[in-house]
């Protein structure tokens, strides 16, 4: 992985830990504060869209490799489809999780 991947990566984890104090309001300020700007429901709309860009990267990696190794042994390709598409539901599971907030976060529900 190069370094501008890793630092990119390391980022998006600071952006997304910085929100967590918003998320732990009690219920009074989440009260006084339920209305959702304009500008955090565009960084809801820009991590929907992170999510998605994340997981066709991640499952087109696993595709990738698993063509690659079925090419070379393919008497264990069965096997080879199975993990991948364990794999890629996992990774899919994930990522509707994600949109999920991400949408939850534009529509302005759940504080």
């Amino acid at each position: 992985m190069s370094k501008a991947v890793q630092v990119g990566m390391f980022a998006l984890m600071v952006l997304l830990v910085s929100g967590t104090p918003v998320m732990a309001q009690d219920g009074e300020a989440a009260a006084a504060s339920s209305d959702v700007g304009f500008g955090a429901k565009a960084l809801c709309g820009v991590g929907a869209g992170i999510c998605v860009l994340g997981v066709g990267i991640g499952i087109g990696r696993i595709g990738g490799s698993a063509v690659e190794s079925m090419a070379r042994q393919p008497e264990v390709a069965a096997n080879i489809s199975t993990t991948v598409i364990i794999t890629a539901a996992m990774i899919e599971g994930a990522t509707f999780f994600g949109l999920l907030i991400c949408i939850l976060g534009v529509l302005g529900i759940g504080g």
